[in-house]
């Protein structure tokens, strides 16, 4: 019943820019908070940024400075704008949310197929 679905990814060259966009759907009572995660090949999935619905927005040491995670909360969406991609930033990004949807009493993790991030010259 709960979608989230990620877009914007791509090929981009080194000290390019690319705008991803998680979209979520359904019957969504409450959002909590939405993240952004990234998983090479080869590598474990980590977090790269974060924002606490009401709070914070947090982001990885190494890409401080270069994204930056925003929302529309009208529309359950966040974006991640990156900039001055670098190489290393290559992998599939993938969308999550805490929220609590019809007919949960409790808020649970969602998350979405990906989107890719090849950075390349």
């Amino acid at each position: 019943q709960v979608h989230l679905v990620e877009s914007g990814g791509g090929l981009v060259q080194p000290g390019g820019s690319l705008r991803l966009s998680c979209a979520a759907s359904g019957i969504i009572f409450t959002v909590n908070a939405m993240r952004w995660y990234r998983q090479a090949p080869g590598k474990e999935r980590e977090l790269v940024a974060a924002i606490v619905f009401g709070g914070n927005t947090n982001y990885a040491d190494s890409v401080k400075g270069r994204f930056i995670m925003s929302r529309d909360n009208g529309k359950n969406t966040v974006y991640l704008q990156m900039n001055s991609l670098k190489p290393e930033d290559t992998a599939i990004y993938y969308c999550n949310a805490k929220l609590r949807s019809y007919p949960s009493a409790v808020s649970k993790d969602y998350w979405g197929q990906g989107t890719q991030v090849t950075v390349s010259s």
